[in-house]
């Protein structure tokens, strides 16, 4: 289940409203990305992968500035280079963007990170930490989907527009990363403040048990 448009407007007037009064860059930065909705995160994500030719994962200062700008993200000079020297711990120039974007997601709870984790998995059929169209099928239903039932579109259409509703808008490609998953649920779980309620949504879109 993606994040409801009526969700995604509360989540980013939620952030819009707290960024005014933000004062710690990678607190601007994460409302930055929760003000354009669930998929704010991922999107950066994207971004920095983009910039990644030769797949480690890593990105030096000129990277992580021009990755910031392409994706629209507006930082002072100064706020960047804190924020990367904070992250670029050993001193060696580069930044892991997998560990940059696990601390940019808003802070969770473990009962959030085990139900969204346990979503991922139950959907996951191969292992390979990839969602596809192949891993969906019996397990995510689409018989009461209104365009299924018309006709109008087959089961592999309506599957792949359930990924689409995940993925970065002009970037979809069909394959949902479990860090990807988590960064879209991170802005999701950030529009829910009741524990209760996030709880109900998971188990009841993904038929989880206790």
């Amino acid at each position: 289940m993606a994040c409801t448009q009526r969700g995604n407007r509360e989540l980013k007037k939620k952030a819009e409203a707290q960024l005014k009064g933000a004062k710690d860059p990678l607190e601007r930065l994460r409302l930055q990305c929760l003000a354009r909705g669930a998929n704010g995160i991922k999107g950066l994500g994207r971004s920095f992968r983009i910039m990644d030719d030769d797949g480690s994962r890593s990105i030096d200062l000129k990277e992580f500035i021009k990755g910031m700008h392409d994706y629209g993200l507006m930082l002072e000079k100064d706020e960047v280079q804190d924020l990367f020297a904070r992250f670029d711990q050993d001193g060696s120039g580069t930044v892991d963007f997998d560990e940059f974007l696990k601390n940019l997601r808003p802070p969770m709870s473990e009962r959030r990170k085990k139900l969204i984790n346990a979503a991922f998995m139950k959907m996951d059929k191969t292992g390979d930490g990839q969602l596809t169209v192949e891993d969906l099928k019996g397990v995510y239903s689409v018989k009461h989907h209104k365009k299924y039932l018309n006709g109008e579109w087959t089961e592999d259409q309506c599957l792949r527009e359930f990924l689409d509703s995940f993925d970065t808008p002009n970037e979809k490609d069909g394959v949902i990363t479990k860090e990807e998953f988590l960064n879209y649920y991170s802005g999701v779980s950030a529009s829910i403040d009741q524990d209760a309620y996030f709880d109900l949504m998971m188990r009841n879109a993904y038929q989880l048990k206790d």
